[in-house]
Order: C-alpha cells, then sequence, then structure tokens
C-alpha cells in the first residue's frame, strides 16, 4: 500500500472555492483499480498547505491512474483557480506504508525506488 499526499498552498481568499472544487470533483478516481481513499485536509495554521491524501494499493495502481484517460478528464472537469490562487508550487510526496496499525495482516510495500510518473 502506498500514501500519496499533494500539498496545496491556496491563498485563503480563495480557501472556499478550492474546497468547493473538491466537493464537486468528477469523482474518476474512486473507480480506479487499486484506489482506496481520497480525504482533503484543510489547514488549521495560516501559511499552511492543504493536502490531498490518497491510499492506493501499490504504485503501480497508482501510476495507472496517473496515466489514464481518466485522470485527464478527471481534472479537466474539476475546473481551475487562477494561478494567484496559490501562494507556491504544491508538493507531492508519496510514501510506501510500512505498518498500519489499522491492518495488522499487510504486508509492508516493498521498496520502490525514486517516484517517476513518466
Amino acid at each position: 500500500m502506498i500514501t500519496v499526499a499533494n500539498r496545496i498552498y491556496v491563498r485563503q481568499e480563495y480557501a472556499e472555492a478550492f474546497e468547493q472544487r473538491f466537493r464537486e470533483r468528477a469523482g474518476l478516481v474512486d473507480q480506479m483499480p487499486g484506489f482506496i481513499s481520497n480525504q482533503v485536509l484543510r489547514p488549521v495554521n495560516e501559511g499552511d498547505p492543504y493536502v490531498v491524501f490518497t491510499l492506493w494499493n501499490s504504485r503501480q495502481d497508482f501510476l495507472n491512474w496517473v496515466r489514464s484517460d481518466a485522470f485527464v478528464k478527471g481534472h479537466a472537469q474539476s475546473g481551475t483557480l487562477p494561478k494567484e490562487a496559490f501562494s507556491q508550487s504544491n508538493v507531492l510526496e508519496m510514501h510506501e506504508v510500512v505498518q498500519d496499525s489499522s491492518r495488522p495482516d499487510l504486508a509492508a510495500e516493498p521498496p520502490g525506488g525514486p517516484f517517476k510518473m513518466h
């Protein structure tokens, strides 16, 4: 299992529009093989990023998503905010799950090396 965290720095005056964008998302990722869940986390401290957090059964499942037509379509349908809505570039992080206390039988994700989408 892996996690993918997209840290997105949204200016306060665009926060509601950003959240609305996710409330109205296309939801295409929900049907992807290997997809487990999606959470949009609102920062509580000023200047901290939103975190769009997804769980996947494997790295390959996530790569299949970002390389799919559904990924392109889903992101096009989600709408776009103007460039000035963001205070800095987003940061995408991938982590391999070594242990999950809610799933004691889960085998650790094997080390996959650096993350490359292409």
